[in-house]
């Protein structure tokens, strides 16, 4: 197979791509591990514990209040006990807590902070006003008036629960800015992603496109094209059979005509009229025997003797031959000029292609125009693998091919002039291809068509360069 020159840069482009974006895939996924796992972290038991801070204060301020009305109404010393037990365990727990004793506080705003060491100092307040209230000595409550022995109490615990409700407001902006920024975290995480994917998708589906294009395309373009070869010498060599049988067939009637016609024409010398029709059997029995040369030619094509050839030199023998006849018809044969480049043929089999290239360009040209011919060196695929070769390109300025007849071109017997036997292009094809080559063309309704005669160069080392010099 012909590997595409762009391919593998291409090829190598795609892949580094692809190589750069899963690296940053990779990347990206590290950094949002790390992300999941610090958002892991912060969603500890500890973490959790500091959003329900507020909750234990709360429930402690009101286990503590009701052992202190329970102590005022009926001064007993076991209530008074459990008040301070329940109190100092309070007092430990705010401790730990309070990012003033413990550096390693479980809290994590710096509202919250703020709140609580001022939390932790309204309770120092609150636990001295409840000793004001165990140490004014008063006798046990019997009456509704007397409890105003605790609207000290009372007031530090409002002022407790206020800040418990600070606290709690604190909590709970603390855990909307976590949520928020976990949201954040995975939003971002989220697009990284799905901008990866659809980059390495895009990417994938580039090398797709270009491996199919570059590689899959031409496979399945020249499977087409070497079935439609191999149909195509089927029918030929089907069609050369029977050909071959036809025209020998007719070629001994025609031999025994031509021979009669010459004795019948000494035997009309006198008649002017007879010699005259004479004249005209001649002719065609001439061009019958055209016909069948043509015939025979195409169903059983001669081997080439190969042998170095400049193409230069051989196109312009090709001149010699066919410029003053196309002159009289106003159409200019050109030679461009072009560097030696020496091939591996048959002049005799190459001048017949050129000739009747040229003819064919000659005819499609309607009044003045030109035909003009050119050899030049290139990089073309024969044989399955791309070579060294010479194009002798034969381009007219005339009409060129309409699709209707393009589509029908190469076919045997096809020809769209009244006197044409539709092989010249059919002889042609298997002469060039009996020379390991192809004959191509491109043509544009209008502007004319150029036919290119595509043969494996021949690299002349230094004998072969002095004798293509002294053959010139």
């Amino acid at each position: 197979m012909i590997m595409n020159d762009r391919f593998l840069p291409r090829l190598w482009i795609l892949i580094g791509a692809l190589l750069l974006v899963a690296g940053g895939t990779i990347l990206g996924l590290s950094a949002a591990w790390k992300t999941v796992r610090r958002l892991e972290t912060k969603l500890t038991s500890s973490q959790l514990e500091s959003f329900q801070l507020a909750g234990e204060v709360r429930r402690g301020l009101q286990s503590l209040s009701s052992s202190m009305v329970s102590y005022v109404l009926v001064r007993d010393a076991a209530h008074w006990a459990q008040f301070e037990q329940t109190s100092a365990n309070l007092d430990h727990w705010i401790d730990d807590h309070d990012p003033s004793v413990n550096p390693r506080s479980v809290l994590s705003t710096e509202k919250e902070r703020r709140v609580f060491r001022e939390l932790n100092t309204a309770y120092d307040d609150y636990l001295s006003a409840a000793r004001a209230v165990h140490s004014n000595a008063r006798p046990a409550l019997v009456s509704s008036g007397q409890l105003t022995q605790l609207d000290g109490f009372n007031a530090q615990a409002l002022r407790m629960r206020e800040l418990v409700r600070e606290l709690a407001d604190a909590h709970r902006a603390a855990e909307s800015a976590f949520l928020a920024s976990a949201t954040s975290s995975l939003t971002t995480l989220r697009n990284g992603l799905i901008a990866s994917i659809i980059v390495l998708l895009t990417l994938v589906a580039a090398l797709g496109w270009v491996i199919y294009r570059d590689r899959i395309a031409p496979l399945r373009s020249s499977l087409v094209h070497s079935q439609t070869l191999l149909e195509r010498q089927e029918k030929l060599a089907t069609l050369g059979t029977l050909a071959a049988g036809i025209a020998h067939e007719i070629r001994n009637p025609l031999t025994s005509m031509k021979a009669r016609l010459y004795t019948l024409e000494k035997h009309l010398q006198t008649v002017p009229a007879a010699r005259k029709d004479t004249a005209i059997i001649g002719a065609e029995i001439t061009r019958l025997e055209r016909i069948v040369q043509d015939v025979l030619s195409f169903a059983r094509p001669s081997e080439p003797k190969l042998e170095s050839v400049v193409a230069d030199r051989l196109l312009r023998e090709v001149y010699g031959l066919m410029s003053q006849g196309l002159e009289s018809r106003g159409v200019r044969l050109i030679v461009e000029p072009s560097v030696p480049l020496v091939i591996h043929a048959d002049s005799g089999h190459l001048k017949q292609v050129l000739v009747n290239l040229v003819r064919n360009g000659a005819e499609a040209i309607a009044g003045e125009g030109t035909v003009t011919l050119h050899a030049r060196a290139a990089r073309a695929p024969l044989g399955g693998r791309e070579t060294d070769a010479v194009i002798i390109d034969v381009a007219d300025s005339g009409r060129g091919i309409s699709p209707e007849v393009e589509k029908r071109l190469f076919d045997p017997f096809f020809s769209t002039k009244e006197t044409g036997t539709g092989l010249g292009l059919s002889i042609a094809t298997r002469i060039v291809e009996k020379h390991g080559g192809v004959l191509e063309y491109k043509t544009r309704p209008g502007h004319g068509t150029t036919f290119g005669v595509v043969l494996p160069r021949e690299i002349e080392d230094s004998g072969t360069s002095e004798k293509s010099k002294a053959a010139n």
